[in-house]
């Protein structure tokens, strides 16, 4: 149906309900991704790539280590910059800056908190998160639209009761806007730490993580019509 028309608002011989149908499921989250970045700073810019390329190395095997507890692991964005010196007519590079950034996907969240802190004690590496979701193909949300439909169809066959009649045919179904996955943020920030350099002395804490509970939405609009009551 355009949604220029009007809504048909049927006949005597066929009356019509129009009702909406909503669920709010609220789960544990199935995956947590955790964002890492690696930087370095050297004199020389050759220095300073093989820091970075050394950083980035330990935390992918770190990363690794964990085997089928991590889901996915990327490396986004890979950066060498120049840093000038201020001021002056000329302009000279004086350091250069590197920076990788990881993301990390897991799904044993019994590991995420140590493997966390490892990432953290780690030099010069911060890391952000973990940001909760669930898997794009999570059946929840198939589970949230059916409890909308049986919503809008009980709520319709109610209003049709209370009219003294049933029933009689689904005219139309429409999903409004059940709401996916929560978005990812496009860039770490916020949480995490820039950490000092590790490897020595006690190991670092183990954070305690509890997973943020999920929020799936589902909508529809129905219209029925159903048999004539008697006024």
């Amino acid at each position: 149906m355009n949604a220029e028309q009007p809504v048909p608002y049927g006949t005597p011989a066929a009356p019509r309900i129009a009702v909406r149908g909503e669920a709010r499921l609220e789960v544990e989250p199935e995956i947590a991704r955790i964002w890492i970045i690696v930087t370095a700073r050297g004199t020389g810019q050759r220095a300073a790539l093989g820091d970075l390329t050394r950083r980035n190395t330990q935390v992918l095997d770190l990363v690794k280590s964990y085997g089928e507890a991590v889901e996915k692991l990327e490396t986004g964005s890979v950066s060498i910059t120049p840093q000038l010196t201020e001021g002056g007519r000329r302009e000279r590079v004086h350091a250069y800056h590197g920076r990788v950034q990881v993301s990390a996907v897991l799904a044993d969240f019994a590991v995420l908190g140590e493997l966390t802190t490892r990432l953290g004690d780690l030099e010069l590496t911060r890391v952000s998160g973990p940001w909760w979701s669930l898997r794009p193909d999570s059946p929840v949300y198939a589970q949230a639209r059916q409890q909308a439909v049986r919503e809008a169809v009980t709520r319709a066959r109610e209003y049709a009761g209370a009219l003294g009649t049933e029933l009689a045919a689904l005219v139309e179904l429409a999903d409004l806007d059940a709401e996916g996955p929560p978005m990812m943020p496009a860039a770490p920030g916020g949480l995490g730490r820039a950490a000092a350099p590790g490897g020595a002395g006690a190991p670092p804490p183990q954070l305690d993580l509890e997973p943020e509970r999920q929020t799936v939405y589902a909508r529809v609009n129905a219209r029925f019509t159903m048999h004539p009551p008697v006024l």
